[in-house]
């Protein structure tokens, strides 16, 4: 073929083969991004379909597919009605103060003061708040993007309800490796489950740690900022980061007193978060080190933005688990081979 040997155009169709199906996964990456975003929203429901699932015992999941969702669009109305009110108005007020003429002259003065660049920031205050109605156009342009509101739910109904038929037909095409795959897949599970139900509890912790604390100490805005840092938990280091400077910004161009304090608050709760409550609600098998956390966070981003960011972890958790059962397979055949 070609003057080649069949082993060396083995390997050259298989390249060939890897660089179109990395191109393809390039070309449809928004794509991809939004149907891993409803599978980790189906990993967020599935404990509870599968409680719902195990009480019924019926042969279809559909009913109890159904009741689940039902279930959590109840409780999000529920939540909605009872802190919705409260962040719409705060949101209401933050932005009257922000169209307040006297923000912009106490944003000069709070930045000259006491940041080191502030004189800087100043001389282009004008030219800065000039972009923000281009800003909001982008913003706006940008909320098409709406519409997966509703695509990720449409998604993980049918993932949760066809998960198994889906995992069952991939298995079916493979022979000798059928259960080492089916091994992998059923850790990969595992984990999914683990890192999703320890996300969520986390950012449930910082939700009602900011609610509470934050309405102690009088901070402004505090519901409102309560609810902004709920779901900026959700990604990987850069989330808390931009959580806790629109708290500290917002806290200190409101004119809040006591902004060290806060500084303390954020610093303590992160210590807390990071070192105890995290590897706490993290198994062995999702637990990360700092340094590959950031190392994952940084490398995402530069490969994938913001959908690389949220990534980051669950894709290194996931890398990590292939190579501890490559290793394995690698001692058992080592083993068998020895032993023989």
């Amino acid at each position: 073929m070609l003057g080649l040997e069949p082993k060396s155009a083995r390997y050259t169709w298989t390249a060939a083969i890897v660089l179109l199906s990395m191109c393809l996964v390039y070309l449809i990456r928004q794509t991809l991004f939004v149907f891993v975003i409803a599978l980790m929203f189906a990993y967020l429901l599935y404990p509870l379909l599968d409680a719902i699932d195990r009480r019924l015992s019926w042969k279809s999941r559909t009913p109890a597919l159904a009741l689940t969702f039902l279930l959590v669009i109840s409780l999000l109305v529920v939540v909605g009605v009872f802190i919705g009110e409260r962040v719409g108005g705060q949101a209401t007020q933050l932005a009257d103060q922000i169209k307040n003429p006297g923000f912009a002259s106490h944003v000069k003065e709070w930045t000259v003061l006491r940041v080191p660049v502030g004189a800087e920031i100043v001389q282009h205050y004008d030219r800065i708040f000039g972009m923000l109605p281009s800003l909001s156009l982008k913003v706006l342009s940008a909320s098409r993007n709406l519409i997966y509101l509703v695509i990720i739910p449409i998604l993980s109904f049918f993932i949760l309800k066809d998960g198994r038929q889906i995992r069952d037909s991939f298995l079916d095409y493979l022979d000798s490796g059928r259960k080492a795959a089916e091994e992998t897949l059923m850790d990969a599970h595992t984990l999914m489950l683990q890192y999703m139900r320890a996300l969520l509890l986390l950012c449930l912790a910082t939700l009602i740690t900011f609610s509470i604390v934050l309405s102690i100490m009088q901070v402004p805005f505090s519901i409102l900022l309560a609810a902004v840092a709920f779901p900026l938990e959700f990604v990987p280091l850069v989330g808390p980061m931009i959580a806790a400077a629109l708290i500290i910004g917002v806290s200190a161009f409101s004119g809040y007193p006591h902004v060290l304090g806060l500084v303390i608050f954020l610093g303590c709760y992160r210590v807390f978060q990071d070192y105890v409550l995290s590897p706490h609600l993290m198994s062995r098998g999702v637990e990360l080190h700092p340094l590959l956390v950031i190392f994952g966070v940084f490398a995402g981003g530069e490969i994938g933005g913001v959908p690389g960011v949220f990534l980051s972890v669950p894709v290194l958790a996931l890398v990590r688990l292939l190579w501890h059962h490559l290793r394995k397979r690698r001692v058992i055949a080592k083993t068998t081979v020895l032993a023989a």
